[in-house]
């Protein structure tokens, strides 16, 4: 099981850099937070910033697409 946290190298002080994590962990980030299943005192709570970063490099890597239109944060036939 894995149990890997946030790194320092994932956060900086402008909040959550995308492009250094896998695009399962955008995906987990972006659904958790968009359907509500995170608490305020998760460690999986980021700040609407950082959501939409992450929705952003998921697009731009082409990643988990479908998912994002069935939850409304792409639209069909766009790519970001």
């Amino acid at each position: 099981m894995n149990t890997t946290k946030y790194t320092t190298s994932n956060f900086n002080s402008a909040g959550l850099d995308a492009s250094q994590l896998c695009s399962r962990k955008l995906w987990q980030l972006v659904s958790r937070n968009v359907t509500g299943r995170v608490k305020d005192s998760d460690h999986d709570k980021i700040s609407d910033k950082d959501l939409s970063a992450a929705i952003e490099e998921l697009a731009k890597r082409r990643h988990y697409l479908e998912e994002l239109q069935k939850i409304g944060k792409l639209r069909a036939g766009s790519s970001h």
